[in-house]
């Protein structure tokens, strides 16, 4: 397991570049190189704070150009559309079409308190290990979260637990492990409110991110 510290700076460098809502990853792509020059920080990008949980940065340390750009979107679009099929999963692009978020709750995942996977999603993930697999040139960061029940000295062991476990599975499945990395957040990263049932199951939840890696942008700039 791979594991990795926040890049603040690089959050404020990359709001300009979320726009163009609507449009497809192609389109949005082409964007981030045209209109900002594609500047992606190197290494994971910073975990905003309040109550969003959201992981910015494409961790890839390159420029891309308007029409790389454009590539490297088109590229995420098609994975993006094989992962919507998989049952549990929510698929959505971020950093303008250039990355994938796909979260998990851990009703799907765990039971309660556990960190061992359950069997609907031993198939779920099943399915998304074989997405990777046919998808090679792109890094895998895992976020383990949880609610605000108990302490941190429970829940940071158990995120850790259940990110890592996602992690051990994918690779027992044929996915390097190599391209992929993995960290708890236990309840520091909250999307809903923690007051209320239904958003301590929201909160409960693993997040995987899909980054172009190094050889995408270097093929994308040679117009692969």
């Amino acid at each position: 397991m791979k594991r990795f510290s926040f890049l603040g700076a690089l959050a404020l460098s990359l709001t300009i570049l979320l726009s163009a809502c609507g449009a497809s990853n192609t389109v949005k792509g082409g964007g981030i190189g045209a209109g900002a020059g594609g500047a992606l920080g190197a290494g994971i990008g910073a975990i905003i704070g309040g109550g969003k949980g959201a992981a910015w940065g494409a961790g890839i340390g390159a420029v891309v150009g308007g029409s790389a750009g454009a590539i490297i979107g088109n590229k995420m679009d098609k994975q993006k559309k094989e992962l919507e099929a998989i049952n549990g999963a929510q698929v959505e692009s971020i950093n303008d079409g250039q990355a994938i978020k796909v979260t998990f709750e851990s009703g799907i995942l765990f039971a309660t308190n556990s960190s061992t996977l359950n069997t609907a999603s031993q198939s779920a993930l099943s399915s998304f290990a074989s997405s990777l697999i046919s998808n090679p040139d792109t890094d895998v960061s895992i976020y383990g979260h949880t609610d605000n029940t108990g302490n941190d000295a429970i829940n940071n062991p158990l995120s850790e637990k259940r990110a890592q476990a996602v992690y051990s599975f994918l690779a027992s499945k044929g996915v390097k492990g190599s391209r992929m990395q993995s960290q708890g957040f236990g309840s520091t990263q909250p999307v809903a409110d923690n007051s209320t049932s239904q958003g301590r199951a929201q909160n409960r939840r693993v997040e995987v991110y899909i980054l172009p890696n190094e050889k995408m942008i270097q093929d994308a700039q040679q117009g692969k």
